[in-house]
């Protein structure tokens, strides 16, 4: 028993010396080195001595000092953090682009702070405001909203601001977006080189700028062959079940259509299973249907589903050399080119 009280009080001797807060101050007087050299030896590229390193670091080792780095920013007005602003967080592209932004960021040096909306109303409004809050040196709106006089609030606040996917043309932010109108077209191309004249498309009951924009040209590139296209709008985001819904609507139509156009992948894939599993359509024997986002499921065997790749890569790259030091101070407006993924939903010329 005399060794364990022996333990127990050596262990608490050492939790009284050691401070509930351990700052630079205490680490200093540890290692026997001024303030300023415990600054150096944390901040990247300042010249200091090996010898001062290591009494630096083995003090800050033995105290558990980590440096302070939102104290830092305050003092710099550089916090590094980077607020992603995000809806629909299960869907497959938004967790594909989520992911791959936040590495890159990290890989630079960047936090990445991710702040989930639905997108919808005041809801969306406080969250990107929150970004003010936590004086993000910049932020990503990856969601299709909120509104424009909200960002023009973070702008007119000295945050540098990228939009993925707004085709609403704000002034101000940069802006990364797809060729949505490119899309539109090649999908109804291979269609009619497919022999297909009944045509649909499907899109989300709340359809954000870029997906109107799918749509629409869409549409407006059928019309002008003399083509109509019955327009379906399911839900209030693009889901699976959506896409589901949408395909019950349109092969119950007195005309059914030989052709769906989905705004992106995850309504394709619905509209899909709806088409075989409920209706016994043969894709693409009966109905071609193209989707837009390349995401992993539309290779699956279940679909083979021809899409427009998102080229993610780019996209992601372009954001964060837009939020770094050397970033032009002109909003620049990049609009990536389409790459369609020929897969095995669409009937091919020459077929029955």
């Amino acid at each position: 028993m005399t060794g364990s009280k022996d333990a127990d009080e050596t262990i608490g001797a050492g939790r009284r010396d050691r401070p509930a807060f351990v700052g630079a101050r205490e680490v200093a007087i540890r290692a026997g080195v001024s303030r300023s050299a415990v600054s150096r030896v944390f901040t990247p590229g300042a010249s200091v001595s090996e010898e001062t390193r290591r009494r630096v670091l083995d003090a800050a080792a033995a105290l558990g000092y980590h440096v302070n780095h939102l104290a830092r920013g305050l003092i710099s007005r550089s916090t590094g953090i980077v607020c992603l602003i995000v809806a629909d967080l299960e869907t497959p592209q938004q967790a594909r682009l989520l992911r791959a932004l936040t590495v890159e960021l990290q890989a630079i040096g960047k936090v990445a702070m991710v702040l989930s909306t639905d997108g919808r109303g005041e809801a969306g409004e406080a969250v990107l405001r929150q970004s003010l809050h936590y004086r993000a040196d910049g932020t990503v709106v990856v969601s299709g909203t909120p509104a424009e006089t909200v960002i023009r609030t973070c702008l007119d606040n000295g945050q540098r601001m990228v939009l993925i996917n707004r085709d609403d043309r704000i002034d101000g932010p940069h802006n990364i977006r797809l060729d949505n109108a490119t899309v539109a077209r090649a999908a109804l191309q291979a269609f009619v080189r497919g022999g297909c004249r009944r045509l649909a498309v499907v899109d989300t009951g709340n359809p954000t700028p870029s997906l109107i924009e799918r749509e629409t040209a869409f549409v407006a590139a059928a019309r002008d062959l003399g083509l109509d296209v019955a327009v379906v709008r399911e839900g209030a985001v693009a889901r699976y079940e959506d896409g589901v819904a949408a395909g019950r609507r349109l092969f119950t139509a007195s005309t059914r259509p030989d052709a769906v156009f989905c705004v992106n992948d995850i309504l394709a894939c619905g509209v899909m299973d709806a088409a075989r599993r409920e209706f016994g359509l043969r894709v693409p024997e009966d109905v071609s249907v193209i989707g837009c986002d390349n995401i992993r499921q539309s290779d699956w065997l279940s679909y083979q589903l021809t899409t427009f790749d998102q080229p993610i890569d780019a996209i992601v790259a372009r954001t964060v050399e837009l939020l770094g030091d050397d970033a032009p101070e002109t909003p620049l407006r990049v609009v990536l080119p389409p790459t369609l993924v020929w897969r095995r939903s669409v009937r091919v010329p020459g077929t029955p």
